[in-house]
């Protein structure tokens, strides 16, 4: 399985001289199974050079995850070019949504509204398909298991362990900010939350077991974080503590805040080397890096 990073950058598009080298795209992933599928994590603006990257394989089939609604992770849906020609298939996988109760079909219809977008989605030429996935439940997508699980975030959000049949894995968690107890240690409801959170930060470990990429959003110092709890994304110690206890072979850190350019990304960085180490060894995700996923596999930069 390879994985390549076309979007990184989280909430918000952040192009100009600051963000040249690790990208200011929003998130969107590729995948190429060992069987040649092209299974795609998210569609944020990345999914747009993603899709000119694809026109020399046309007719062809793509596979989209969507982990969740906010626009930071669907906004390039429309300009995904395949979708605007026959012969073509685009099946689009995500969550019902609890509130609305509507499959992922929405963030089509949402978005190619008249009043936001020019062309209808009567207009697009491509067999397109939706699938409302289920937490925990295995689905075969291509030649690839993928398994959404629910994850803590503002609006419903699902992570994906992807499984290929050449025996690489990987967990991608969109946006995820890790569950804590909101009560003082004296509140009557404490310990029943305390059960629940562990509860659920045990099943998240579990889901993320050995898995040779870990994918994580790690928006956040500390400093930063406590002043953005309840914002639903994660910090680079929880990144690093959730690797740990998964045991996952590589570590990605993405869904890079958007005031923080290339250099603040690498202070940062070169920071968590020194007091970390490598173990597991840590990347920034940076846009049009590649990996080849395999056990005892080296890294593999993008031509």
């Amino acid at each position: 399985m390879k994985v390549k990073f076309w979007g990184v950058r989280g909430s918000i598009a952040t192009p100009g001289p600051n963000t040249v080298k690790y990208g200011g795209n929003t998130t969107c992933i590729e995948i190429a199974s060992s069987s040649g599928d092209l299974i795609i994590l998210d569609a944020g603006t990345g999914i747009h050079a993603l899709a000119q990257s694809l026109e020399s394989r046309q007719p062809l089939t793509a596979h989209i995850l969507i982990t969740h609604t906010h626009w930071d992770h669907i906004q390039g849906l429309p300009f995904f070019l395949p979708m605007f020609k026959a012969g073509n298939r685009i099946n689009i996988y995500g969550g019902l949504d609890p509130f609305t109760q509507q499959g992922i079909e929405r963030a089509m219809n949402v978005q190619l509204q008249h009043s936001y977008f020019p062309i209808s989605e009567a207009q697009l030429q491509a067999d397109i398909r939706y699938f409302t996935l289920k937490a925990g439940e295995t689905m075969a997508v291509g030649g690839v298991k993928v398994t959404p699980t629910v994850l803590n975030h503002p609006v419903y959000n699902f992570g994906y362990r992807i499984e290929d049949a050449d025996g690489s894995s990987l967990f991608f968690t969109g946006d995820y900010e890790p569950p804590t107890n909101p009560y003082r240690g004296d509140h009557p409801g404490f310990q029943a939350m305390q059960d629940l959170t562990e509860q659920k930060l045990a099943e998240v470990i579990a889901a993320m077991s050995g898995v040779d990429a870990l994918i994580i959003d790690s928006s956040y110092t500390e400093t930063e974080y406590a002043h953005r709890r309840g914002w639903g994304h994660g910090t680079y110690a929880s990144a690093i503590a959730h690797a740990k206890q998964a045991a996952a072979k590589r570590l990605f850190l993405t869904h890079h805040e958007p005031t923080r350019g290339d250099a603040d990304l690498e202070s940062i960085y070169h920071a968590i080397l020194q007091n970390i180490g490598t173990e597991p060894p840590i990347y920034l995700a940076k846009e049009g890096e590649e990996y080849q996923l395999a056990p005892a596999a080296s890294r593999h930069e993008a031509q």
